[in-house]
């Protein structure tokens, strides 16, 4: 059974300078909720229950979002607006959510470490704080948990690309042997489009077996001189079965402003308060166009 999620949360967001100066990436809102809370909505769905974070400097907005606010409550009651209250005190409620921090910036693999000891030999998920993943099949995580059940192996989450897109993910090399499961052979960081195995890409979600820390703590500096995670993953599966999980569905990358933007627009559109009046207005203001 697997019930604890590491979620890292502790880059600079240099993509979105000036506001992550003094706001984490992972606050940023789509239509009126912080990315990374749709990310802990997602493990919470998926049966998790306890919730590493890994921040960094100027991060404590994250902190403050999943703790309790007893004044924001206390002006909320006098107003009579129960409705909001329940929402806000249900942020606080949704997962025993845990923080350590990363001193130095050194790579997905070094914030991953930090989490052996909260891990405790067990099997974890991880998913990534500044990236939404929906599918038509419910949450990704939860069927990522499902594929775990079955080969009781580390299970990668993978996403179709255009071949001329290989180039900026991680790549599984493999073989399928179901009509959605991967049998990794190894994992290809950012291949040109003739050398890539397969156009299915790392996709923001994983589940590993603890024996990932042995690989990530023998993982000498790589790209940018950091401890990359897919270093780690290809010395793993040489040792160790791990499989990839293709999903029908879409990434949402807010890592970077034209995604951003763009997951605003459709999860606005799907938004019961706003997205007809959205609709109009983007139909409208489309014929000026």
């Amino acid at each position: 059974m697997i019930r604890k999620a590491v979620i890292p949360a502790a880059g600079y967001g240099t993509r979105f300078l000036p506001v992550t100066k003094s706001s984490p990436k992972e606050m940023i809102p789509i239509v009126d909720t912080p990315v990374i809370q749709y990310v802990v909505e997602e493990a919470v769905a998926s049966g998790i229950t306890d919730i590493l974070m890994i921040i960094g400097k100027g991060k404590r907005a994250i902190e403050e979002h999943f703790d309790r606010s007893p004044l924001l409550e206390e002006t909320l009651i006098k107003k009579a607006n129960y409705e909001m209250l329940e929402k806000i005190r249900a942020i606080s409620n949704m997962a025993n959510i845990h923080f350590i921090w990363q001193k130095e910036m050194n790579g997905l693999g070094d914030a991953i470490l930090h989490a052996k000891h909260h891990v405790n030999n067990e099997p974890f998920v991880i998913l990534l704080g500044d990236t939404l993943v929906q599918s038509e099949d419910g949450p990704i995580t939860k069927q990522l948990i499902d594929v775990y059940n079955k080969t009781k192996s580390s299970v990668i989450a993978l996403e179709e690309v255009k071949p001329e897109l290989v180039s900026r993910y991680g790549i599984i090399d493999g073989e399928m042997i179901s009509e959605n499961v991967v049998k990794a052979n190894d994992w290809i960081e950012k291949p040109t489009p003739e050398e890539a195995p397969s156009n299915l890409a790392v996709a923001s979600r994983y589940i590993f077996t603890p024996e990932i820390f042995d690989y990530l703590e023998k993982t000498p500096p790589g790209k940018n001189n950091e401890i990359q995670l897919t270093d780690a993953m290809r010395a793993m599966v040489k040792d160790h079965p791990m499989y990839g999980m293709k999903f029908k569905g879409k990434r949402y990358d807010i890592g970077n402003k034209m995604g951003f933007l763009k997951t605003n627009i459709e999860f606005g559109l799907k938004d019961p308060e706003i997205g007809e009046s959205l609709k109009s207005w983007l139909k409208e203001f489309a014929k000026d166009l």
